[in-house]
């Protein structure tokens, strides 16, 4: 045979792993490219799955382009390094991404079995660093993928197993994964005693093509399931941001003595924080704030639990005290871990009057125009629903034309800045002090820019923010 008709040869017959070699690459990257534009937790299958795909792909590819002679220098001298630690550490990268798509104890398992299978790799790999031979662990190396391909073929082709141990059972995973333990069992178990058959190699990549395809397909499902549920998890934080946004005030009350602004931003799609206005006449009003601790749906499912008690106590409006007591009575027991703090404003214009008592709460800021002077008003008492038998006391203040009030809840003054000073009580009461001259709407949108200066851009919103302002005309 003539030199040309043995290159000839060799090449056919390394056209199959190459072509099988560029689509197994090929599916690996994309199914890691699409895992990285996702970037969630639900993907770890679609990324292992990818890396086991292109590594297996990427043996065939080094190993006949080597053969072929079309690497040279360095790149043929590196090929055989690069199929012996694909060869030792396929299986590695073969159970993290069978370990995604596992529960309970078949997760664990996995998740061990990972540990000698990467130690038979790194000793492989040293020893034919070290001696040149190739083949001194592969049937250890056999021997422990033999074992696990039957574990896992056990629990796939079992109903009962499988629907226990599976993220999700599927027939077309049953039937891939039967195909594949055949082959690779087969060749598993010859290696591990020493018989190596001749087998064509299209039949290893048949076996791994079904069984890689049908974990992408139970992958993908999964993918798909799990974006329907956040999808409607969306859709239901939806209307339960729309069913809170209905039991917050739609606009302040417009009286002739009193300017009121109020400034709500919720850290997300449902927030903690409430606040309501008893509006009894054009004389007297009852301003309530409140926040609840934690974030998100829990934390304003209470909040509306303090809006649905606030109608209980309507009668004791003009009594801060007694409105902040039953309060606490109503929510003790039911907030489940889950407290409340709250300050309770009642203002009288007709008496220049009013009533403040808090619970837990950051404190009243009274700015007093005649004598230009910002207090701070403490008057708090312990946060609602921690003891049902708690008693809270209300402090009196005078006030004249010119009176401004402040209430806020923390999540004004906690933000920090690049060098982790929090907003705090002397910015907050700068701002206050600076715009003294500006209505209550000016100044409540003030305070929510210049605590946006304050905080680094690229740190995110850590806590619900509301701020009322109310100015005695």
């Amino acid at each position: 045979m003539q030199p040309e008709h043995i290159k000839l040869t060799l090449v056919r017959s390394q056209i199959e792993p190459i072509v099988a070699g560029a689509i197994f690459a090929f599916f690996g990257l994309v199914c890691c490219a699409i895992a990285a534009m996702r970037r969630r937790d639900d993907v770890n299958a679609l990324i292992w799955l990818g890396v086991w795909s292109a590594m297996y792909g990427a043996s065939n590819l080094v190993h006949s382009l080597a053969l072929l002679h079309i690497w040279v220098g360095v790149f043929e001298t590196a090929a055989p390094y690069v199929v012996i630690a694909i060869t030792y550490f396929l299986e590695a990268a073969a159970f993290l991404a069978w370990s995604e798509l596992s529960l309970g104890t078949l997760r664990r398992f996995l998740r061990l079995i990972i540990v000698p299978a990467a130690g038979i790799g790194l000793a492989g790999v040293g020893f034919f660093v070290a001696t040149g031979s190739p083949d001194k662990l592969i049937p250890y190396n056999n021997l422990l993928a033999a074992c696990v391909v039957i574990v896992l073929a056990v629990v796939v082709v079992s109903p009962k197993l499988s629907s226990e141990y599976l993220v999700l059972p599927n027939p077309v995973l049953t039937i891939g994964a039967l195909v594949f333990a055949i082959e690779a069992l087969f060749n598993n178990v010859s290696g591990v005693f020493g018989f190596y058959f001749h087998v064509w190699h299209f039949v290893d990549d048949l076996g791994f093509a079904a069984f890689l395809f049908s974990l992408a397909y139970v992958a993908g499902k999964r993918m798909v399931l799990n974006e329907r549920r956040l999808v409607s998890i969306d859709n239901e934080l939806d209307t339960a941001r729309q069913i809170q946004a209905s039991v917050l005030p739609t606009a302040v009350p417009e009286t002739r003595y009193l300017e009121i602004a109020a400034a709500y931003r919720p850290m997300s799609a449902v927030a903690g924080d409430f606040y309501q206005f008893i509006e009894i006449d054009e004389h007297r009003l009852g301003v309530l704030i409140a926040d609840v601790s934690g974030h998100g749906v829990p934390a304003a499912l209470i909040s509306m639990m303090v809006k649905v008690a606030m109608r209980s106590v309507i009668a004791l409006a003009s009594d801060p005290a007694q409105v902040l007591t039953s309060l606490n009575r109503i929510l003790s027991g039911e907030v489940h871990g889950q407290f409340v703090s709250a300050a309770y404003l009642w203002i009288d214009t007709e008496n220049n009057m009013a009533l403040y008592s808090a619970a837990g709460h950051p404190p009243l800021l009274s700015w007093c125009g005649a004598n230009r002077t910002l207090t701070r008003i403490e008057s708090n008492g312990l946060l609602l629903g921690i003891r049902a038998e708690a008693k809270y006391v209300a402090c009196r203040l005078p006030f004249c034309s010119g009176h401004r009030f402040v209430l806020y809840t923390d999540g004004l003054v906690e933000p920090e800045n690049n060098s982790g000073e929090a907003f705090g009580d002397r910015q907050l009461e700068s701002v206050i002090r600076n715009n003294v001259s500006q209505p209550a709407s000016v100044l409540s949108q003030e305070l929510l820019s210049k605590l946006g200066e304050w905080q680094p851009a690229l740190r995110s919103q850590q806590d619900d923010i509301t701020v009322i302002v109310v100015d005695v005309v």
